[in-house]
């Protein structure tokens, strides 16, 4: 798929202000080397290369080739983009002989400009083909993956990362239809899953949990979120921050049980005679959870149903994890 840019096309960075200033970036902390794990259209990673030091260091990763070419544009000597997801952070650290770092933030989900852009596939509003990769230089589109999936794992897909109780009637939809005809269009596929949901909430449209699903099952979101969760926080220096911003429960749930996971101790055995400063101690500790405000939500309503979390790790590197 050759992609050029659309300019009319624009993104309101979520939580802007809010992300940055959970990274802690200030003191000896701004030479240090960040993270941005999401480029997108540049937001965060603008406002972490505005609070760095002249030694600090940033490096944003992104699959979308497009967000690729805007953050190419970024004349800074401190800033760094990879082409690849942020699942692979290690391997591009371990490239640039980087063992550690002080920040990494994730802003999960979808631009703006890939869901209003009709030759990305990822809206059921606008017509356009059944593609929906974040990388469109590899991968299997979404059109192709239905065109040869069975119905159970149509069904299960839907189900798992839609959570839509109508899975299986969308499937069983699907499948028919494709008998048919090949299923290349964002229109077609929004029109058959209408035809098998029968209700749905008041203002939502039927196709909305099928395309989430069959978008983040595409692209791997949640399986890279899981790996690339747990390489940040390895590579980690003691009062490290990992800052995630999230869209939906699916999303929220993998990271709020991460971070609660690493801000916990072991709990030794309660027979043992273990002195109470000799107790393990959790290797992080949770930060305050943040929405976006009032104001934030009705300037740029795709910022309500976001979440940010935050973790800070108290030990360091190399303790238990």
């Amino acid at each position: 798929m050759n992609l050029q840019p659309v300019p009319e096309l624009q993104h309101r960075t979520v939580l802007l202000e809010e992300a940055v200033d959970m990274l802690a970036i200030e003191g000896l902390r701004a030479d240090g080397v960040y993270l941005d794990g999401t480029f997108g259209r540049g937001g965060h990673s603008r406002a972490i290369l505005a609070k760095l030091g002249p030694r600090g260091r940033l490096i944003a990763f992104d699959k979308d080739p497009l967000a690729i070419a805007t953050a190419e544009k970024i004349d800074d000597a401190r800033f760094e983009i990879v082409h690849d997801s942020f699942a692979t952070l290690d391997e591009a650290l371990a490239a640039r002989g980087i063992d550690q770092v002080d920040g990494v933030l994730m802003d999960l989900g979808i631009s703006s400009p890939q869901v209003d852009d009709a030759a990305r596939g990822f809206s059921f509003r606008l017509d356009g083909p059944l593609d929906m990769r974040m990388d469109t230089t590899r991968g299997v589109s979404a059109a192709d993956w239905l065109a040869t999936a069975d119905e159970q794992t149509i069904a299960k897909v839907i189900r798992d990362y839609g959570e839509e109780r109508f899975a299986l009637q969308i499937a069983k939809k699907i499948v028919a239809g494709r008998a048919i005809e090949p299923i290349s269009s964002t229109r077609q596929l929004a029109a058959l899953v209408a035809q098998a949901v029968k209700t749905r909430e008041k203002g939502k449209d039927p196709a909305t949990r099928t395309f989430q699903a069959v978008r983040i099952f595409v692209n791997q979101e949640l399986e890279e979120l899981e790996v690339g969760l747990e390489k940040a926080f390895r590579q980690m220096a003691q009062h490290g921050r990992l800052v995630v911003i999230s869209f939906h429960s699916l999303e929220d749930r993998i990271v709020k049980q991460f971070m609660a996971s690493k801000a916990h101790a072991p709990q030794p055995d309660r027979r043992l005679p273990i002195r109470a400063a000799d107790l393990p101690r959790a290797p992080a500790r949770l930060l305050s959870r943040v929405m976006p405000s009032d104001e934030e939500v009705s300037a740029n309503p795709r910022a309500r149903s976001a979440v940010m979390r935050g973790l800070e790790r108290t030990a360091a590197m190399g303790a238990s994890s």
